[in-house]
């Protein structure tokens, strides 16, 4: 990890964390590598409190463990807590990206598809109803030019489906479905603008879970998770070969 020349003393502890942080997620700290404070210090140019609270937030996420007589030692991905959100940004940010992305996609199949098919059975009217706007709105933005504006809505559409499922543990995963969105966009892997299919399966979603039909919900959303591992392979490859991403794939 190189060390920085300059930086502001109140920024250095984010700064410093964000830096251990990602070197663990990417595999430049070595799983079972040993971490002495004083030699953090010396590379990285922080405070001794710095570092000690550094790895003590790393520590509670399980990428770090302190070992009495032998230092702070890098543990496995196996110990990490996979489900913090932090965790999930520094993943998306290795070289590791495409497999994270796929692991958490691979999760929301499993999930998200059965929170619609809940919702569908529990939802209120006035939510419902609040639901097929959203999805309108989503469409909407969709058709202009702002990604921004369309990741805020495609976040705020889905976790309101998880949300609507009635099952708080469900609604809890809103984060992960957040960080999903979010990463695959700062990523370059998704299209610029919204596949026109993508588009109409949102609505497809509100309205199946507005009229109470589970089965049409659950199969709308399934496809909208299968559409953007789909897409994230495709685009992946582009990257590869250094091709410019699509931009747009209306019939």
């Amino acid at each position: 990890m190189k060390t920085p020349t300059a930086e502001n003393p109140k920024a250095a502890p984010a700064s410093f964390l964000e830096r251990l942080g990602l070197a663990i997620a990417d595999g430049t700290l070595a799983p079972h590598s040993v971490l002495r404070i004083e030699e953090l210090e010396l590379e990285h140019k922080v405070s001794r409190s710095v570092v000690r609270e550094a790895t003590k937030v790393l520590s509670s996420m399980g990428m770090l463990e302190s070992r009495r007589r032998l230092g702070t030692v890098v543990q496995a991905e196996d110990h990490w807590n996979l489900y913090d959100p932090q965790v999930i940004r520094w993943r998306l940010a290795s070289s590791a990206r495409l497999d994270q992305l796929r692991a958490l996609n691979e999760l929301r199949g499993a999930i998200e598809p059965q929170a619609a098919k809940l919702a569908a059975g529990r939802i209120s009217l006035e939510a419902g109803s609040d639901l097929v706007s959203l999805a309108a709105r989503l469409w909407a933005a969709g058709q202009g030019d702002n990604q921004e504006q369309f990741l805020r809505l495609d976040i705020e559409f889905h976790a309101a489906v998880l949300k609507a499922s009635g099952n708080a543990m469900f609604s809890q995963l809103h984060d992960l479905v957040r960080e999903v969105l979010t990463g695959r966009t700062e990523h370059g892997l998704m299209p610029h603008l919204p596949h026109h299919e993508a588009l109409q399966l949102h609505v497809d979603v509100a309205s199946a879970i507005q009229r109470g039909e589970a089965e049409a919900a659950h199969g709308a959303m399934s496809r909208i998770v299968e559409q953007s591992t789909e897409e994230m392979g495709d685009i992946w490859s582009l990257h590869q070969q250094g091709t410019a991403s699509p931009t747009r794939n209306d019939p």
